[in-house]
């Protein structure tokens, strides 16, 4: 054991999973996804005709707005947008609908730790629940790294505020079927071994970083996973109803 941890987890071990899709009615398309107590809806609108004051009307175009439990949104919130809108368009085929705007709403049901992974994880199945068009699906975990130097995944609330800092890091899942072969490599390596979005809260060495790199990779194993089943049970399940 390295460390322990108030939940009797492993240092490498995540919270119990959960999603659901097609959530919300009037939405196009909606996921809820929880790690823990954490837990997040996304909602996903469009594509609507036209696109946003500086974007390239040749691509689809995305916004994400985010909604906190309570108050009113912050820097941080503003920040989470921002990620969350790079890594939507690094992760969705923008030439199918062109001067479109799509718009993805979160909504922050509970914050226990991990929020942004969380939300992403949750956009990831609103965005295949919409039948938005991707290059693949993707997962994102956090990786904490605690004073003592030990790295501990999916981190709590209380974990997250004792951390010396905190990565959150989302990767390529299951390749879908949409592209060439030969484009689905990044210089000749798989997708998989890739890397869409980093991002780094607090101080940490490189060698820390890389250690959380590959104990981040080596989990979303894991999440690919699950969320595959996720999305084929609930395909199944809507199959069967409209049998």
């Amino acid at each position: 054991m390295e460390t322990d941890r108030k939940d009797g987890r492993t240092a490498n071990q995540l919270r119990p999973l959960a999603c659901t899709r097609n959530v919300l009615n009037r939405a196009h398309g909606s996921a809820s996804w929880s790690q823990g107590e954490t837990k997040v809806l996304a909602a996903v609108y469009g594509p609507k005709a036209g696109t946003k004051k500086n974007e390239n009307p040749e691509k689809a175009c995305f916004e994400v707005i985010w909604k906190p439990k309570t108050g009113q949104i912050g820097k941080a919130e503003k920040e989470y947008e921002m990620i969350l809108k790079r890594t939507v368009q690094s992760i969705c085929v923008l030439n199918v609908h062109p001067n479109t705007t799509t718009s993805i709403i979160i909504q922050v049901v509970n914050d226990d730790g991990a929020l942004l992974p969380c939300a992403i994880n949750a956009v990831c199945a609103a965005l295949v629940d919409a039948g938005i068009p991707l290059k693949h699906l993707a997962v994102a975990i956090c990786c904490s790294l605690a004073e003592s130097g030990h790295i501990l995944l999916d981190p709590s609330k209380l974990e997250e505020q004792k951390m010396k800092a905190f990565v959150y890091l989302v990767f390529p899942n299951s390749t879908l079927s949409v592209l060439p072969e030969e484009s689905l490599k990044v210089r000749g390596e798989p997708m998989e071994h890739g890397l869409i979005t980093s991002f780094t809260h607090g101080v940490m060495s490189v060698d820390d970083y890389i250690r959380c790199l590959e104990r981040g990779r080596a989990a979303t194993g894991k999440l690919s996973d699950f969320l595959r089943r996720s999305l084929q049970s609930q395909v199944q399940t809507d199959s069967s109803k409209l049998g």
